[in-house]
Formats: C-alpha cells, structure tokens, sequence
C-alpha cells in the first residue's frame, strides 16, 4: 500500500476508467471512506488528499471522530443500525444507507421531527441470502418504500446493497444489476442514489450503475 494520498489517487483513477467503460462520468460517483476502526489522525489525512465523504459501521466508535473533525467532513451512516440508536444518527449523518425495516424508518422519522430536521436515507436491499446478513427482502421492498415515503421528517434517497463476497468481482456484477433494477421501480419523486461497491467490486459496481462506493480497505490499508 502508498500513502493515503496515493491511495485515493488510485481508486479515483479506477473510479474514472470504470465509468468509461460504463459511458458514465466520474463525477457521477462519490467516493466515501470507510473510516472503520481508522484513527482521526488518518482521517484527516484523507481529507488532506481532499476527500470530503466518510462511512462509519458503529454509532459509539463514530461519534467521537464526529466531534473530533468537525464539519469539514460529510458523514455517512453505513452499517446497521438499531432502532435504539437513531437518535444519535439523525441530523448528525448526512445519510444513513441502512434502513431495513418500517419501525427503523418510523422511529428515524420520529427523531428526526423531534430535532426539526429531514433526515436523508437510503433502504438496504439484502443481496446476500446468507442468514446472518441484513436489508429488506426484495419481495418486501416496495411496503418499505411506500412507507418510507409517507414519513414527513424522511426523505428517501434510493437504494443500498451488498452482495456475498466473492474471490472474482466479476461474481458480484448480477447482484450490482439487480440491485440497479430495483432501483429503477421506485417512485419517480424518490432519489436514484445507489450505493454499492466496496475495496473488492467497486469497479464492478459503477459499471452496474453505483453512485456511491463505499472502500475502506483500498484507502486505508487492511484492518489489524
């Protein structure tokens, strides 16, 4: 691994010849560091390398950082989120990729009406049958969305997904289009942000139609 710096350098620089591949402009895709386990002074380093946007998995481990670096930074919530935690995720995250389930929306909306803000979300399609994974079943996904949208402190934003991890990113590329797919049933007055791809797929994933990328590992080097 480089440096930071040369780091983003080079997924920007993948970013930029997927979408050329794909006919699409690099620009149309955001680029967010994961900052999992990534101490502040690494996240500032990529905001030196000019980074704006940053995912984090845990609301007690992000916090912190939150205060720390202030509002030079664009944060997104990423992970998954109980309905106990909502009210230290609402208008602290610019969004959160992870609503799964109507009482989660239901209570961001509540907290979200109580802090006087429109909180922006995206829903989590499950792409990965494996039990333990998380995101609405796709068979469920349009009761989510409808409900989603009548919650006036929520605006809906578009879809999230992560498919099973696979050796050969070429794998994950049917799970990128269904997830595309579904995104393109939603109700014209929702958003058509779709956020998949991570250190592995990402370039896969923009072929597909990803507006957001989600890399930790690429940036950061590998979690000790």
């Amino acid at each position: 691994m480089g440096t930071i710096a040369e780091n983003v350098a080079r997924v920007r620089d993948r970013i930029a010849e997927a979408a050329g591949r794909s006919g699409r402009r690099p620009e149309d895709v955001r680029l967010i560091a994961v900052t999992k386990t990534v101490p502040v002074e690494r996240v500032r380093e990529a905001l030196d390398a000019g980074l704006r946007d940053f995912g984090e998995n845990y609301v007690q481990e992000a916090l912190p950082k939150i205060r720390e670096i202030g509002e030079t930074a664009r944060w997104h919530f990423v992970g998954h989120l109980q309905s106990n935690k909502a009210k230290f995720v609402v208008g602290t995250f610019a969004l959160v990729h992870s609503v799964d389930s109507v009482a989660l929306a239901r209570e961001l909306d509540k907290r979200a009406g109580n802090a006087g803000v429109v909180q922006d979300v995206l829903i989590e399609v499950r792409l990965d049958p494996a039990e333990t994974k998380t995101g609405v079943e796709a068979a469920d996904l349009d009761r989510l969305v409808e409900a989603t949208m009548g919650l006036p402190h929520l605006r809906l934003r578009g879809l999230m997904g992560m498919p099973p991890f696979f050796a050969d990113p070429e794998q994950a590329r049917p799970y990128f289009r269904r997830l595309k797919e579904l995104s393109e049933r939603l109700p014209t007055e929702c958003g058509r942000e779709l956020s998949m791809g991570m250190s592995a797929d990402f370039e896969v994933a923009v072929e597909e139609g990803a507006t957001m990328v989600r890399v930790g590992t690429a940036i950061f080097g590998p979690r000790s």
